[in-house]
């Protein structure tokens, strides 16, 4: 199998930062869209891939649970949490007179996360998605006859050449993105450039029967355990309405007792349960990376 690490690309994404802080030196091939990257590792194209999971501020990347799960049930293998810091930017031709840009460009999370600075300072320039900050920095810098300006990061600026004439632009300073690498199977990656903070396991639970209380037992399987939840979500099945799963992060890694113990009582009570991973999390804190 290849070593390629794939990503949630062109250069100059929050994704990228990610795949820099974990990995160095190896072969880092972008995607454009997140199936793209899921399906990457799934055929053999790469071995890792990286995607975003949830934002602090605009909450899970649905796309990336739902098709992780829906479709092709790889596993998590590490997750990194990255702070979000936008910026807007523009092609350096267009520097002097920024404020007469007609349009912004940038994914809709980054825009939705920008949106205090669009309404309040550019209430006439309307905001286009893209399908991620570094295509929107791209655009921008392939063309400088446009009066355009995307919202990306500080890696995008320096990849493709662009001014920054407004920092931090986001709405809230303690905005930060979970990513998660996927692999086929169960892999201990220990970063070498990061320090390890903790360990999660996180499950997929399905409820057995549509009956009182049944969440309520769910949850009691953790709480006598004395196994902490960092997060609990529920997702359509996609199977029929009021069909749901629920996607649970557990704060421990997974043992021989406590955890294995708790899918059993689970699966006694009629409930179908998955291990999505049990992996090392990290925290990037924003320092200079080698952007190989």
């Amino acid at each position: 199998m290849t070593n390629k690490i794939g990503y949630l690309g062109p250069r100059g994404t929050f994704t990228k930062v990610a795949v820099d802080a974990i990995f160095n030196g190896e072969n880092k091939q972008s995607y454009t869209t997140i199936p793209e990257c899921i399906d990457a590792v799934e055929q053999g194209e790469v071995k890792f891939s990286v995607v975003p999971l949830e934002n602090a501020i605009e909450g899970s990347v649905n796309l990336t649970i739902d098709y992780l799960i829906q479709k092709k049930l790889l596993k998590i293998i590490s997750e990194i949490v990255v702070p979000i810091r936008q910026h807007l930017m523009v092609h350096p031709l267009n520097q002097s007179n920024w404020k007469e840009i007609n349009f912004v460009y940038s994914h809709s999370h980054a825009i939705a996360q920008c949106h205090h600075f669009l309404h309040s300072e550019m209430q006439e320039v309307r905001a286009e998605y893209m399908t991620s900050t570094g295509a929107a920095a791209k655009f921008v810098s392939d063309n400088p006859e446009l009066k355009i300006g995307a919202i990306a990061n500080q890696l995008a600026a320096e990849e493709y050449g662009l001014s920054i004439v407004q920092k931090d632009i986001h709405d809230f300073t303690n905005n930060h993105t979970r990513f998660v690498v996927l692999h086929k199977d169960n892999y201990e990656l220990e970063s070498k450039k990061m320090e390890i903070k903790g360990h999660k396991t996180t499950l997929i639970v399905s409820l057995g029967s549509d009956q009182a209380g049944a969440l309520h037992q769910v949850l009691s399987v953790f709480a006598w355990r004395r196994l902490n939840l960092s997060k609990i979500e529920s997702r359509p099945m996609k199977t029929g309405l009021g069909n749901y799963f629920f996607l649970i992060d557990v704060e421990e890694k997974m043992d021989d007792v406590h955890i294995p113990n708790a899918i059993a009582e689970l699966e006694s009570l009629g409930c179908k349960v998955n291990v999505l991973g049990s992996y090392p999390y990290y925290t990037y804190n924003g320092l200079s990376v080698n952007h190989n």
